[in-house]
């Protein structure tokens, strides 16, 4: 991959980066402020743990796709963006267009969901 090619994903990912760890504080602020209401009776304790459990789902969900985005940072550093960690074929341009922390090309990408399910 073409070292402007690195440099459009590297700042497609740290853009994304941050949104999540915005979104991520804004999730953990809404859980804190759940915690601190009054709760008058049964459908009210009920409606605010159902949006906790939502909170929790975006937030674990975020925290993952985090995680993803660190390894594919450390992969452009380290010369291994954009190979599959299953075939070590390169994952196609328009691949990671749509998603930049790819780990798979797409053939491996429904091996691996196959294996998963």
């Amino acid at each position: 991959m073409r070292d402007n090619e690195l440099q459009y994903f590297e700042e497609i990912l740290l853009t994304r980066k941050i949104q999540i760890q915005k979104n991520i504080l804004g999730v953990e602020s809404e859980i804190n402020q759940l915690r601190t209401l009054e709760l008058n009776d049964e459908g009210d304790y009920a409606s605010v743990s159902n949006e906790q459990m939502v909170d929790n789902a975006i937030g674990s969900q975020q925290g993952l796709e985090l995680m993803e985005i660190e390894t594919a940072l450390a992969k452009i550093k380290n010369g291994q963006y954009s190979i599959c960690e299953m075939c070590e074929e390169d994952i196609g341009f328009q691949r990671l267009k749509v998603k930049p922390h790819a780990k798979y090309c797409i053939d491996c990408r429904e091996i691996a969901e196959k294996n998963n399910a």
